[in-house]
């Protein structure tokens, strides 16, 4: 049902939304130099590597593994990747990672491979189900709380999957958007300053 779900909501979206996809598109290309799309080794459902899509919101040469901005004033972003990332925007390309089924709509953030390393038993346990677009954690503060917060909830979302929750967490992600709250990381870790988990 899950699966079936994605793809319902999944290929629709790509089509309704085509033309703001070409008009990123667009917008990406004049506004900065480099390429669209951002690509990116993410691990997946049991840690299995997979190409992450988003639209490239900052400067050609930086980083790729930095610290999440902090603010839109960040030097590291764009003039248009600051607006992109201020609506979530960005993530759009990542509903064909859904299409392919290498995400799902909801389900934990995915995070780089090599993160994987930092865990303990209980935050693999998010390695569990498909990474998704938005999840318990972006909901519940998203830039307001630690990555140790976020693990914890996700692991809370992997132990009480199921579908009316999926749907609850899907119509507070969408009130979020157009609230545009929580969206810059205010403080990492609890023990701050290892890796960002979303840079580009």
């Amino acid at each position: 049902m899950k699966r079936l779900l994605d793809i319902i909501i999944s290929l629709p979206a790509i089509i309704i939304l085509s033309p703001v996809f070409l008009f990123v598109i667009i917008a990406v290309k004049i506004s900065s130099k480099g390429p669209v799309i951002f690509k990116q080794e993410r691990a997946g459902k049991n840690g299995r590597p997979f190409m992450f899509y988003k639209f490239r919101t900052m400067k050609t040469g930086v980083d790729p593994f930095g610290p999440s901005p902090k603010s839109g004033d960040d030097p590291r972003l764009t003039k248009f990747g600051k607006f992109l990332r201020e609506y979530s925007l960005d993530e759009l390309p990542q509903l064909f990672n859904v299409l392919k089924g290498d995400m799902s709509i909801v389900g934990p953030r995915p995070l780089y491979v090599e993160q994987m390393e930092e865990w303990n038993e209980r935050q693999k346990k998010r390695l569990h189900v498909k990474p998704g677009l938005t999840g318990l954690a972006q909901i519940s503060g998203r830039g307001e709380i630690t990555r140790e917060q976020k693990l914890e909830l996700d692991v809370q979302y992997v132990e009480k999957n199921n579908m009316w929750r999926d749907t609850k967490i899907i119509l507070k992600t969408v009130i979020q958007i157009f609230r545009r709250k929580h969206i810059y990381e205010k403080r990492y870790s609890e023990t701050e300053h290892i890796r960002g988990e979303k840079s580009q």
